[in-house]
């Protein structure tokens, strides 16, 4: 949710140098069963436009309508959405809208916390009474430190729906070929932070991976391997059994939720088994790691099914 969360501030700050109004809306609590859970939000502008969502669709004319109370007066509210009525959910959504006008300190809180890439939390303070609510409204804590939504907030008559938002998942993309161009596009769209990695000789730029974070046009050796933290997934898939080597080297003492290696088992083999040859001090338990061939046995073949299977495995 932390990747849906970045989109909202960046829109606040584009719809902000426009001088329109917004809202946030936060599903707080559920009450049986519905499409999507609690901690989902979207932004709400005064010109009618939304960015996120808080269900599959349904929901979101109706937040748009409860939302119109909130820009006149500028006070949170409380809407509840029962779907077992309306579309055989068997849930009972309940919805705060807030004024979203976040001061510069939670900005830089925010931006802060997204370049470091730690963990932060929101706790949401709400009643489950329809219509306006002065004291309810959202907390932002960054590093133990609270800031808030709405000045009057009163922390102790309401409940507290409070969320811990990870870091965004990370893809690092170990190769420059078109099924490296695939993969990073799809993991785009899933909202995850995308760099990839190829050697200078190859003449890649930016502009051949459209849409990702960062490219490392550097020798294996120099990967900047500070880089790929618990939270990124690391994909080998250079096509060079050379590059494999050298990168292999550069990456065993990383520890990413996730390495993948492209390629069938035998190649897999012969690569482990050139390592050792060339490596026979060095501690291999690094090899358990990586799955190999990456991404899961769906019959994959073009670019773009390769990269669900891998992705796939990643989120499994």
């Amino acid at each position: 949710m932390t990747h849906e969360l970045k989109k909202i501030f960046y829109e606040y700050k584009v719809l902000q140098s426009k001088g329109l109004k917004t809202v946030l809306a936060s599903v707080v609590h559920l009450d049986g069963s519905s499409y999507r859970r609690p901690g989902v939000r979207m932004l709400i502008c005064e010109d009618g436009t939304m960015v996120g969502a808080v269900s599959g669709g349904c929901v979101e004319k109706e937040v748009l309508f409860q939302a119109a109370s909130v820009f006149k007066t500028n006070v949170p509210k409380m809407m509840t959405y029962d779907g077992r009525f309306r579309l055989g959910c068997e849930g009972i959504l309940y919805i705060l809208i807030e004024p979203f006008q976040p001061d510069n300190a939670l900005l830089e809180g925010f931006d802060q916390s997204i370049k470091a890439r730690t963990s932060f939390k929101i706790a949401s303070h709400y009643v489950k009474e329809y219509g306006e609510h002065p004291n309810i409204g959202s907390l932002f804590i960054f590093n133990g430190k609270s800031m808030g939504l709405n000045t009057k907030l009163n922390a102790n008559q309401n409940l507290i729906y409070e969320q811990t938002l990870k870091p965004c998942y990370k893809l690092a993309i170990v190769g420059g070929e078109h099924d490296a161009v695939k993969l990073s596009r799809i993991a785009l769209e899933m909202g995850w932070e995308v760099s990839v990695s190829v050697v200078p000789a190859e003449g890649k730029t930016i502009a051949d991976f459209p849409g990702i974070d960062e490219l490392w046009s550097v020798e294996p050796q120099d990967l900047p391997v500070d880089k790929i933290d618990d939270q990124t997934a690391l994909v080998l898939m250079t096509h060079s059994y050379v590059k494999d080597l050298k990168y292999l080297q550069a990456v065993k003492d990383c520890n990413p939720m996730y390495f993948g290696l492209l390629g069938p088992s035998k190649r897999r083999e012969k690569l482990f088994n050139e390592y050792i040859e060339l490596f026979p001090d060095e501690d291999y338990d690094f090899f358990d790691k990586i799955h190999g061939p990456a991404g899961i046995n769906i019959g994959a073949e073009a670019p773009e099914e390769i990269a669900i299977a891998i992705l796939s495995e990643i989120r499994r």
